[in-house]
């Protein structure tokens, strides 16, 4: 039985059609399954296998990047948007079986572009891509917005031989429209559910990326982060997610929150699948990321970690899960320097919101203002607060627009209360912030708990305001420092992360500790998906 959070597929095609909304996400799937069978379905199961397990399998002939494509598309069909309904695919690409099929080709042939040749992705749909798809940000209005190419990163990974599967769900506008928004829920997409547990929340707002991941409803999948959009996702599905050094991926066609923060990234159901990804996806001149065999080889021993304890906020049930990685750590050997967050992380929240109002407003304007106006008629921020008030019934039922509204009502980026914000930013979570734990500690990453573990969802009253999630995880994401989130425990049944944070453009290095702590943790569970 449907719960009154989920969208009924017939309801929406007959609201999309009365709004004049050409949505061909709706309905592809039941197409691109049928194509699938008449490929045939391959006996080799995809499930919680690994970019290496899966290239092997396809060296010996075991199954081809179609057969994979094929298999995909089953489970999603079967599982995601039928049977339990966890709701991670928002469309599924209509144009993924050739894409695989070429690929095998060129495999036959003897030509293999990277270890991701044939790798079926889920790109989360706030990412541009050429494919048959709109890229909506979960928004009817922007139901109509096609696109003729790949947004930079999608490229990139399309280059180096990843198959696009079709789009993630995601929180509308990326969590960043109402105060009580519910992570997970899209106006196009319904609302995704926890891979752990279908009734608690899957964060977000990357929430289809991490669902579908851990569901196994794709190889990995690619998510945007402005703060915690990858991490909390991730931690809460039990998977990893990386959020990049700002500015080693590029944000061109990306749906924008701010520039200042916004970034591209991997999430994985493994540390070394997450950074075969990065490698792929990020831009020339930033650093090497450490292959398989490096990855292999990193240590904990020697490794300097300065360690932060728990919010308070967090789950009692994570202090055990604290120690238990503290432990963990000190055993093999690495550097552990307990020490307290810095006076800065207490400062700069407000002006983090006060600046990305006005980072908002502007960065939206400016993209909307470069789509084509045939398939996208709201051009300002002001245009879609009156389209979101003409279609109250399917946008504002669960959570208003109150982020967009106070965003409308502010200036330009050269107003003084702006620029006050951004200085408080960089000196709360930079200067008297992060700068201040490396150098006290001398230490090369630093961790935290991430969040978890996941809260009901809730329509009436939206997601927690926090809910255990870490200082030094936000402060990275306002200064742009590289982080990324692995598996530690659970409590109660349900995934909690541990977050890795390293200097910018340390993000090889990062990897590399939390490949070696993910090998000691062994703390991947794959979800029961009915």
């Amino acid at each position: 039985m449907k719960t009154p959070l989920l969208t009924d597929r017939r309801q929406f095609l007959r609201q999309a059609r009365s709004l004049s909304l050409a949505l061909p996400a709706i309905g592809l799937l039941a197409g691109s399954v049928r194509a699938a069978e008449r490929h045939g379905a391959a006996r080799f199961s995809p499930v919680e296998r690994s970019f290496r397990d899966l290239q092997q399998a396809m060296v010996r002939g075991e199954t081809t990047a179609a057969a994979l494509v094929t298999a995909y598309l089953e489970r999603i069909a079967r599982s995601d948007q039928a049977g339990p309904e966890y709701r991670s695919v928002l469309a599924v690409n209509p144009a993924a079986l050739d894409a695989a099929r070429a690929l095998d080709a060129e495999r036959k042939a003897g030509t293999l572009r990277s270890p991701l040749h044939g790798i079926p992705l889920l790109i989360k749909d706030n990412i541009e891509t050429r494919d048959p798809l709109p890229t909506t940000a979960g928004s009817l209005a922007l139901a109509n917005s096609f696109h003729q190419t790949d947004a930079p990163l999608v490229a990139r990974l399309r280059a180096a031989g990843v198959v696009v599967l079709g789009k993630a769900n995601l929180s509308e506008w990326a969590n960043f429209r109402g105060n009580h928004s519910i992570s997970g829920w899209s106006a196009v997409g319904g609302q995704t559910r926890n891979a752990h547990d279908r009734l608690r929340n899957p964060s977000g707002s990357s929430a289809g990326s991490a669902v579908g991941t851990a569901a196994s409803f794709c190889a990995a999948a690619i998510g945007t982060e402005t703060d915690g959009s990858i991490l909390s996702p991730a931690s809460v599905n039990g998977i990893v997610g990386l959020k990049p050094t700002v500015g080693a991926v590029s944000g061109k066609g990306i749906v924008p929150i701010t520039p200042r923060q916004d970034t591209a990234g991997p999430m994985a159901r493994s540390v070394a699948d997450a950074a075969a990804l990065f490698a792929a996806m990020r831009e020339p001149g930033h650093g090497p990321v450490p292959g398989l065999q490096q990855l292999e080889s990193a240590r904990l021993r020697g490794l300097r970690i300065g360690v932060l304890a728990p919010a308070g906020s967090s789950h009692p049930g994570a202090a055990s899960v604290h120690e238990r990685v503290r432990a963990a750590l000190a055993h093999e050997g690495a550097v552990v320097i307990d020490t307290d967050p810095p006076a800065g992380f207490t400062s700069f929240g407000d002006a983090e919101y006060e600046a990305m109002l006005f980072e908002f407003k502007a960065a939206l304007e400016t993209y909307l203002a470069g789509l084509e106006p045939a398939g996208v008629p709201t051009r300002t921020l002001a245009s879609l607060i009156g389209f979101n008030r003409a279609q109250a019934p399917r946008e504002l039922t669960l959570f208003g627009q109150e982020i967009f509204e106070a965003a409308a009502a502010k200036g330009g980026l050269d107003n003084p209360a702006y620029r006050k914000a951004v200085a408080a930013i960089s000196e709360g979570a930079d200067a008297g912030g992060l700068s201040v734990l490396f150098s006290k500690t001398r230490a090369e990453v630093l961790l935290a708990l991430s969040n978890g573990p996941a809260e009901l969802i809730d329509s009436v009253w939206g997601d927690r305001p926090d809910g255990g999630w870490p200082a030094l995880a936000s402060a990275a994401a306002a200064a742009g420092y590289p982080s990324i989130t692995v598996p530690a425990g659970f409590i109660h049944g349900l995934p909690i992360g541990v977050t890795l944070v390293a200097r910018r453009f340390a993000d090889g290095k990062l990897l590399e500790a939390a490949f070696a702590l993910e090998r000691v943790l062994q703390a991947r569970r794959a979800p029961v998906i009915a």
